[in-house]
């Protein structure tokens, strides 16, 4: 078995490439129906009751509201699977059109875990990052 024929790692990697090309369709065929999002895990702004993003409307609003308004590059730093998950060390680059050749970007670097289930579906996309964290934050910049 190579790195990516890993199930959980094979889905992260495709999670990331439709992501990245905007594949809404796609991406949210890659989850079980019960499947939950927690990114970032426990309260945030984009999710005030912790609760996470579990059902298929949920996941749909967590792509309309979060995914689909905003540029968003992944680079996979390592990657580490076993058993039915993998857990990926990451830097994201958020970029957000503001107004005129400015936008708001963002980089969160994290740990985000996938977990398939036996057809190799997601169960769970968890990202470990923290939201108060100086390097988390978003700034303006200058679009060239």
């Amino acid at each position: 078995m190579t790195k990516e024929d890993h199930p959980a790692r094979k889905v992260a990697l495709l999670s990331r490439e439709y992501v990245q090309t905007k594949n809404r369709e796609a991406w949210l065929n890659l989850y079980a129906d019960d499947a939950i999002i927690e990114d970032p895990i426990g309260i945030s702004h984009i999710d005030p009751e912790g609760k996470g993003h579990k059902g298929k409307a949920a996941r749909e609003a967590f792509w309309d509201n979060f995914i689909a308004p905003a540029d968003i590059r992944i680079n996979i730093k390592e990657s580490y699977a076993a058993g039915n998950e993998v857990a990926n060390h990451v830097e994201l680059t958020i970029t957000i059109p503001a107004e005129e050749k400015k936008a708001l970007q963002q980089k969160v670097f994290g740990i985000f875990t996938y977990a398939v289930d036996e057809k190799g579906k997601l169960l769970s996309l968890r990202g470990f990052w923290e939201t108060e964290d100086p390097k988390n934050s978003l700034t303006e910049i200058d679009l060239v």
